[in-house]
């Protein structure tokens, strides 16, 4: 069968970097999916993206869907014939809709029941024709934020400028909005022109030759390879943040480094100062000496060619300078930041108008930190160090840096807090309050900077459940999900035993008594205990723990992060084991009759008359302490040998043992044999949900 390369190329007024890559990523896979969907055979997809354009090749697509024999289900015989085997209207009405009659019909068994069934030829249909239906798939795409232009009705990324859809050498005929569809396309914005494309696959050249590198990763490569070849020929190192690379990769078509110099009074800042007006605010590459140092030069990428570069470079060097000296200016005036003062001034800062200002915030969290080190036990002087560093971690907020630097917010709050001459440990804990700052982030790394953390966040999510704003989908204005994760990451890394469910319960309460939110606290405290549980999920599900394993271990009440993980682990590695569906289903068959005990009364052992209950009871008492201590020192691995050990005499209970016995005393004896049992196999939580074959 012949086959030809499909180009389609969505031009755009450009767009958002950070909406580029994961647009083009979009394309690929509905058009892949529609493709299938269409049973359209197709060999290798290529795509491609730039500010101003997403595109999408598909190499040897075929040039028509196969002929295919399909068999059709119709009626059972019963109601497709009446007794003298003549033919009813159902059965007449199945053929007629697949274009066939009843001499078509012929007869399967189903279940044990005879049911009509035809086989029709259906002739494949012309590709070129099925590509004009694409639009929707390429109007379906999803973006963060959408826009409308003119009297269009389309919700877009960004306007959409041209259209090119070639089939081979053939213009596919479709249209959006008000553009049709073509061959011709646009190159870079200044040095291009418009591209009037032969076929399909000449579109890579043919933008090449018009300052357009339109293969993504080759032009990350390109800026990656020229980044390389300034640092060597400078003798510098250019630390290369993938994140701005990617960022400035979605700015550019046609990317041309080169670098700019800035005077070396501006080092006198503090690093993340330049680094981040550098990096946040211009999209430049820092550089640094070969021993790590901060050095008086930038690297940015032009969207062009390598003329006039010293004009470009000149004109960069202006931009960073007045940053630079803003920068200086309100390091300046920071200096003459009182601590005390500062935090005072916290009271007309608005947090949220529903909850109170961040004044009111940092008395709440003060409060909860206390109370969290006082779970944790931990020593005087920790203490000491948390109610000071809780009582000021925000007094940044007011500093002319943080206003002008927001991502600064936290590391200002620690370099000034040392100026000052707070105590490290309490100046380190202002910064780590806010780890971690992304899914990549450490943890808090001191017990101060933890305890802090785990209050803060702890107290805007339950905040924001009080008053009813709940991340719903996409939407999660407040990176609330992000916290849960932190708070629950943090608890992991720290190994600390702390009821999530009690902290909650404490912070519902506060706002309950403090008027705060409209909603029952019984309400606030189930959902906000809910949706710590669907954080841990994910982060369950992220380590690669099957999804019913991870249900199983969400049953278990949020008293130690850790621990679960590591159940979690120790039964995803276990069911590897040959003899793990045996196991399992000896377990879950303890834990299904249980159920019925009704009360906790202990074995009475004069009540145990047959050998093999005698000696599933002997054998739970020998292994209950060994599981209880190896469950208080985390080896869960031994937990789960210890109570696979007992499958075979539970085995042999269940198949000499009738539980259910008329006489009431022996049964309800029994039944609590089967109820501690349950409650030692219940360490890894709900087992009965884990799925074996």
């Amino acid at each position: 069968m012949s086959k030809r390369d499909f180009l389609i190329e969505i031009g755009l007024e450009e767009m958002p970097a950070r909406f580029v890559t994961d647009s083009m990523n979009q394309l690929e896979a509905k058009v892949k999916e529609w493709l299938a969907g269409n049973q359209l055979e197709f060999g290798y997809v290529h795509v491609y993206s730039t500010p101003r354009r997403l595109a999408l090749l598909v190499e040897d697509l075929v040039e028509k869907q196969e002929d295919v024999t399909v068999e059709a289900k119709g009626p059972a015989r019963k109601v497709a014939q009446n007794e003298n085997g003549e033919w009813s209207k159902a059965a007449q009405g199945f053929t007629r809709g697949q274009g066939l009659t009843v001499e078509d019909i012929y007869f399967k068994e189903i279940n044990g029941v005879e049911y009509a069934h035809v086989q029709k030829h259906v002739v494949g249909r012309e590709t070129r024709e099925i590509l004009e239906t694409i639009v929707p798939v390429l109007t379906g795409l999803h973006f963060p934020k959408n826009m409308r232009w003119g009297s269009e009705e389309l919700r877009y990324v960004r306007p959409i400028k041209w259209l090119v859809a070639l089939f081979g050498d053939e213009i596919i005929p479709m249209q959006i909005t008000n553009v049709k569809s073509g061959r011709v396309s646009t190159g870079h914005r200044f040095l291009g022109g418009q591209v009037e494309l032969k076929d399909a696959a000449s579109y890579v050249d043919a933008l090449l030759s018009n300052y357009v590198i339109v293969n993504a990763f080759e032009r990350k490569e390109a800026i990656r390879q020229q980044l390389s070849i300034i640092a060597e020929e400078n003798g510098w190192e250019i630390p290369v943040d993938e994140d701005l690379l990617e960022e400035v990769n979605n700015l550019v078509e046609y990317p041309t480094a080169l670098f700019g110099t800035f005077e070396s009074e501006y080092l006198s800042l503090p690093e993340e100062v330049l680094i981040t007006s550098m990096k946040e605010h211009q999209r430049y590459f820092p550089v640094k000496s070969k021993d790590g140092k901060l050095l008086p030069y930038f690297v940015t990428v032009r969207n062009g060619n390598h003329e006039n570069l010293d004009i470009v470079a000149r004109g960069n060097e202006k931009v960073l300078r007045a940053r630079l000296s803003d920068a200086a200016f309100f390091s300046k005036e920071d200096e003459k930041l009182v601590i005390e003062d500062a935090v005072g001034r916290l009271d007309k800062i608005v947090f949220h108008e529903e909850i109170g200002t961040t004044g009111e915030k940092v008395k709440r969290v003060h409060n909860f930190a206390l109370q969290l080190a006082d779970l944790l036990q931990v020593d005087e002087e920790t203490v000491k160090n948390v109610s000071r560093a809780a009582s000021i971690y925000k007094f940044d907020l007011v500093s002319h840096m943080v206003y002008e630097f927001p991502e600064l917010q936290g590391i200002m709050g620690e370099k000034y807090a040392k100026a000052k001459g707070e105590n490290p440990v309490v100046a380190r804990a202002i910064n780590e309050h806010y780890m971690p700052r992304s899914a990549d982030d450490d943890t808090p790394g001191s017990d101060v900077g933890a305890i802090l953390s785990i209050a803060e966040k702890l107290d805007t999510i339950v905040g924001f459940f009080a008053i009813g704003v709940i991340p719903t989908g996409s939407q999660d204005p407040y990176a609330l999900r992000r916290q849960a994760s932190g708070i629950i990451q943090t608890l992991i890394n720290k190994k600390w035993k702390i009821s999530v469910e009690e902290l909650i319960t404490k912070f519902v309460t506060y706002y309950e008594e403090q008027s705060i939110g409209k909603r029952t606290k019984e309400e606030t405290a189930a959902e906000v205990i809910q949706f710590f549980k669907m954080r841990l999920k994910n982060n369950l599900s992220e380590l690669g723990i099957r999804y019913d394993i991870v249900d199983a271990i969400l049953e278990l009440p949020l008293h130690d992060m850790s621990a679960s993980v590591k159940k979690a682990e120790v039964l995803d590695s276990a069911k590897a084991d040959a003899n793990f569906k045996e196991t399992m289903e000896s377990l879950s068959r303890v834990r299904n009759i249980a159920k019925k005990a009704t009360n906790n009364d202990e074995v009475k052992e004069e009540l145990l008359i047959d050998q093999e209950e005698q000696h599933l009871y002997s054998l739970f008492k020998e292994k209950e302490a060994k599981v209880l201590q190896a469950s208080e020192s985390q080896d869960y691995k031994d937990v789960w040998k210890e109570l696979a050990s007992l499958k075979p005499a539970i085995d042999a209970f269940f198949d000499n043992i009738m539980v259910m016995t008329d006489k009431e005393e022996i049964r309800s004896n029994r039944l609590a044999l089967m109820a501690s049992l349950s409650r030692l196999i219940s360490i890894f939580g709900n087992i009965n949900v884990i799925i074996v074959k």
